[in-house]
């Protein structure tokens, strides 16, 4: 991968300010020997720079509908926000299966791909011919979601913030901003894809409200998924000592966040998206998406540091050739990592796997995930 020099003249500024970045609450850092202490406080810091602290929000978790596909108990559910739209969700489980089950969390992708959500990664009746061709390309042509809960899991799929249920609704932005939308039939292939592209070019926008507003992208995405392991620890046949949570690319993101956040998540698998920030800067860094940009955050933690604040089992799957992330940048992430776990004392809770391939969750990538949430969630 060649180096996006995107700050031109001021590269080498934006290289020595990353560079000088001491990470002061890392576990790293020789003032840190005492994990919980660290925990406590480091996720104190990352809570204030999410900056989202909506109003309490009764969950009201219910079922839309019910039905049976593929040996699964499939439903789709929906819990409430304390701003926009509720959440949908597809909460699944074997067709039989009886006492508590190990719970996952699956995060779906961003994919360039925003007017679906939950449903790139579950199987279900009537799927779209266009998720079905993104199935193909990033996921070997399965539901990794559904194929997970077949292996006797209680797996719960949400939309998150700006996706599915949860997406933009075009028709209540201004016109002026919406006309590529215009004359198209809503659900339709070509109304679909413009809808997509559009949703990706109005990231901007979106992202200079919610910073002016006074929060973050970060911290609703944090937030919706927590709730989501609110709903998922809700159910009756889950046992809470058993949860695990995973995606792929912007899945990854939600689960650097997600594991790190929130205690209830014992076992977490991040499938291409983990890079050091100073190896993030250097790189192409115009692929990524607003949803990854935390103001400040680089000034305490790096990214491989706020995933090791779970402390628990993590698996981290690098694509090689990966267009997103360099080399460098996966090479940099996972050493540091090595050494995270190997300062807590835990190197056999960390497991790193090069895959090639690209940016992807092919089938051998799910085999190697599946059979990691089956070592420590099923003991």
């Amino acid at each position: 991968m060649v180096t996006k020099n995107v700050m031109g003249n001021f590269a080498d500024m934006a290289y020595k300010i990353a560079d000088s970045c001491q990470y002061p609450y890392s576990y790293l850092s020789k003032e840190w020997n005492d994990i919980p202490a660290w925990q406590k406080a480091t996720r104190a810091k990352i809570f204030e720079l999410l900056a989202y602290n909506p109003p309490a929000c009764v969950l009201n978790g219910r079922t839309l509908k019910s039905f049976e596909h593929d040996g699964l108990s499939v439903e789709l559910v929906v819990f409430d926000q304390p701003y926009g739209p509720p959440t949908e969700g597809f909460f699944l489980k074997p067709l039989g299966a009886a006492g508590k089950l190990p719970g996952i969390i699956a995060l779906h992708d961003h994919g360039g791909f925003k007017y679906y959500g939950k449903e790139k990664i579950t199987a279900y009746p009537g799927e779209h011919e266009l998720v079905k061709e993104f199935k193909n390309k990033y996921y070997g042509g399965v539901s990794w979601a559904s194929e997970l809960a077949k292996r006797g899991y209680a797996v719960f799929a949400p939309d998150l913030f700006l996706w599915g249920s949860r997406r933009m609704l075009a028709e209540e932005v201004p016109a002026e901003f919406t006309a590529s939308l215009a004359g198209l039939e809503p659900g339709s292939v070509e109304y679909i894809n413009a809808y997509n592209k559009w949703s990706g070019a109005h990231e901007t926008l979106i992202a200079k409200s919610l910073f002016l507003a006074g929060t973050t992208w970060p911290g609703i995405m944090t937030y919706d998924s927590m709730r989501a392991v609110d709903y998922l620890v809700s159910r009756d046949e889950v046992d809470h000592e058993r949860i695990g949570c995973g995606g792929l690319s912007g899945g990854g993101l939600g689960t650097v966040f997600l594991a790190g956040m929130d205690s209830r998540i014992r076992c977490t698998l991040n499938v291409c998206f983990m890079s050091t920030f100073a190896q993030t800067v250097r790189t192409n860094i115009q692929s990524h998406t607003w949803m990854l940009h935390l103001p400040h955050l680089a000034n305490y933690l790096d990214m491989p540091d706020v995933i090791s604040l779970n402390s628990g089992p993590l698996m981290v799957q690098y694509g090689i050739g990966d267009h997103v992330w360099a080399e460098g940048c996966q090479r940099s992430s996972d050493s540091k990592l090595k050494d995270i776990y190997q300062k807590m004392g835990a190197q056999d809770y960390y497991r790193s796997g090069y895959y090639p391939g690209g940016h992807q969750f092919d089938l051998a990538m799910q085999k190697d995930g599946f059979d990691w949430f089956e070592k420590w969630l099923k003991k």
